[in-house]
């Protein structure tokens, strides 16, 4: 054990997430798992089989591949020691957060460390002035915003799942509001990060938190989105924003999933500023309906909120109902009370356990494309055309104000022609939205499951770039191996 201190100083779809391979690759000698005690404490180390499965997969269906062992460390310094400790010993390293992915970015695909990174839950700094917030990774999304609550601040960036804001950081997350407030990427100021041998970086120098620079390369922005495989964020300084005066929210169904995307694509080119605009269609309102009590509409809906003062909002209210009319809307519902937009959003954000309950006993899988806005209305109708010729069970929500969405299909695990069925499914969809100048994924990420399209959208030369800035990171490729690359 010693020894080994002493040296660290200098896509597969499979039906059960449950199944778990134990392959010798995961496991780790004696004297290795005794050296990860030396360095966090021996109750900060687990190698048991539920641990290990635990840690081995996220909220999407690709094969559970868990880990030799899980670590929790307590603070930046035992991180670094132990990216050290596993770099010197050729041992991969897996960061954790919730394990709320869904393109398989925690699995264990050659075994290894995984470092669950959830103890270290610190809000380090408030700079309520200059309206920005250092927290670390364990720290989630709805935890800082019942911090802010009395500051006349939040964090907008709402991606549904209550996941770890480092975790946000890594996956590059959105949500319902990046059409007002931008995505991960665009409010993140600095991070910290341990790289792959132990050493410590703050992408853009310690402690700092401007809003611009023009100084030298954009590294903050090269580790958001880059999915564990790059290096440990252990701490994220953050954009906050001021907590907007009034809200208001509105449901309104449509004729048709073109009339709610022109809506979108109007009320957008009429630049009302909408802090959320989220489509859902008639099979998820049917869903959201039972699942959260909901009596809205079994029709293509919009979900709308407004932030901004009282006499801001009565303008931007009147203008989207005007066009929302002009295209065939009915049944609008405004919630202006607190507990009717919470009870609204709450139906939104529950649409993956909706979606669950329309096929008891199934699993569910959700994929997602982002397109320019000009483009979504014609994605959008293919899709719902392609989910109908599929014969597959699914839904389709998006936040469209940005142009992304996401299908969620139900599959039986048992069913090996459906789950084919499924993954050709995605792959379509992701190959349409790069025929129409999109991307693969909006928010998701790429993961395991989408490595092939990643391929197919940036091209050979993005690629081979992409893999030398890995090289020059991780020589050795420990960093969560084999996803994204």
């Amino acid at each position: 054990m010693a020894s080994l201190l002493r040296a660290a100083a200098t896509w597969g779809l499979f039906p059960w997430r449950g199944y778990c391979s134990r392959g010798t690759q995961g496991e780790l000698s004696k004297g290795f798992v005794e050296a990860l005690k030396a360095v966090v404490g021996s109750p900060h180390v687990s190698t048991a089989a539920a641990d290990c499965e635990q840690h081995g997969h996220d909220e999407s269906m690709h094969r559970c591949e868990p880990p030799g062992a899980v670590v929790w460390p307590q603070n930046v310094e035992q991180v670094s020691r132990l990216a050290a400790l596993c770099y010197s010993q050729g041992v991969p390293i897996i960061p954790f957060g919730t394990g709320t992915g869904l393109e398989g970015g925690v699995c264990a695909v050659q075994g290894g460390v995984c470092i669950n990174l959830t103890h270290m839950d610190r809000i380090l700094k408030l700079d309520p002035e200059d309206f920005c917030v250092v927290v670390e990774p364990g720290v989630t999304r709805k935890t800082l915003n019942t911090y802010l609550r009395d500051s006349g601040l939040w964090f907008p960036v709402d991606p549904g799942a209550d996941a770890s804001l480092c975790g946000m950081v890594a996956t590059a997350a959105s949500g319902t509001n990046a059409v007002r407030y931008g995505t991960m990427r665009d409010n993140v100021l600095n991070l910290e990060v341990v790289l792959p041998g132990g050493r410590l970086l703050h992408t853009a120098g310690p402690g700092r938190h401007f809003r611009k620079s023009a100084a030298g390369y954009n590294l903050t922005g090269l580790f958001v989105g880059s999915e564990g495989t790059l290096g440990l964020i252990t701490a994220a300084t953050l954009r906050l924003h001021p907590a907007p005066e009034a809200t208001v929210a509105a449901t309104c169904a449509f004729p048709s999933v073109q009339a709610a995307m022109d809506t979108t694509v109007h009320i957008l080119q009429a630049a009302v500023p909408l802090a959320r605009i989220e489509f859902l269609d008639e099979v998820m309102m049917d869903a959201c309906n039972r699942h959260s009590r909901l009596t809205c509409s079994v029709a293509p809906t919009l979900f709308l909120e407004f932030h901004g003062s009282e006499r801001a909002l009565a303008e931007q209210i009147e203008r989207a109902e005007e066009i929302s009319q002009h295209n065939g809307a009915s049944h609008f519902f405004w919630a202006k009370e607190a507990e009717e937009r919470s009870r609204l959003w709450a139906a939104r954000h529950n649409a993956w356990y909706a979606a669950l309950a329309l096929r008891p006993g199934c699993k569910g899988y959700s994929t997602d494309v982002c397109v320019p806005i000009s483009r979504l209305p014609e994605i959008l109708v293919q899709t719902k055309e392609d989910l109908k010729a599929s014969g597959l069970t699914g839904t389709i929500v998006g936040h469209v104000g940005d142009g992304n969405f996401h299908c969620i299909l139900l599959v039986d695990p048992e069913d090996a022609e459906e789950l084919r069925r499924v993954k050709a499914f995605g792959e379509h969809l992701g190959r349409r939205a790069l025929a129409l100048h999109g991307t693969c994924t909006g928010e998701h990420g790429i993961g395991l499951g989408k490595r092939q399209l990643l391929q197919e959208e940036v091209g050979a030369v993005g690629i081979e770039t992409m893999r030398q800035l890995k090289a020059t990171l991780d020589p050795r490729g420990l960093m969560n191996p084999g996803k994204v690359l």
